[in-house]
């Protein structure tokens, strides 16, 4: 499977050969992995990566859907790395990060997996 570091700063637009802001991307997406790991997303310590050799594989995540760990990891690191200047897309990028931190706590929130989606409390007229 493909780098971390590797896809997020094709994402951010940056050249695998690139690695002027090598650090400064791995300090970010380490960040990020913390806030995951608050949310209950991925191992029970934060995981961390420290260069291009950590892949998404290596991200334990079988609770979760990779795709929606990947976009949060992206939007947050490009909010810090490299913000947009558009307070429309700077809204747009903050709004679809918040959506997926909150669809990624509710996957990986065991009240909401094991609900079997009815209401105890209900009661029918019929």
């Amino acid at each position: 499977m493909e780098s971390i570091l590797t896809s997020i700063k094709k994402l951010l637009g940056i050249d695998e050969a690139y690695e002027a802001f090598d650090t400064d991307i791995i300090i970010h997406i380490n960040s990020i992995f913390s806030v995951l790991n608050q949310l209950g997303v991925g191992p029970k310590t934060a995981f961390r990566i420290t260069g291009k050799d950590e892949t998404w594989d290596d991200f334990e995540h079988s609770q979760t859907n990779i795709d929606y760990i990947k976009d949060y990891i992206y939007l947050k690191v490009r909010l810090i790395f490299d913000p947009p200047t558009n307070s429309s897309a700077m809204e747009a990028f903050q709004a679809q990060a918040a959506e997926l931190e909150w669809r990624l706590g509710v996957e990986c929130d065991d009240t909401w997996l094991n609900d079997e989606g009815g209401d105890d409390d209900e009661t029918s007229d019929d």
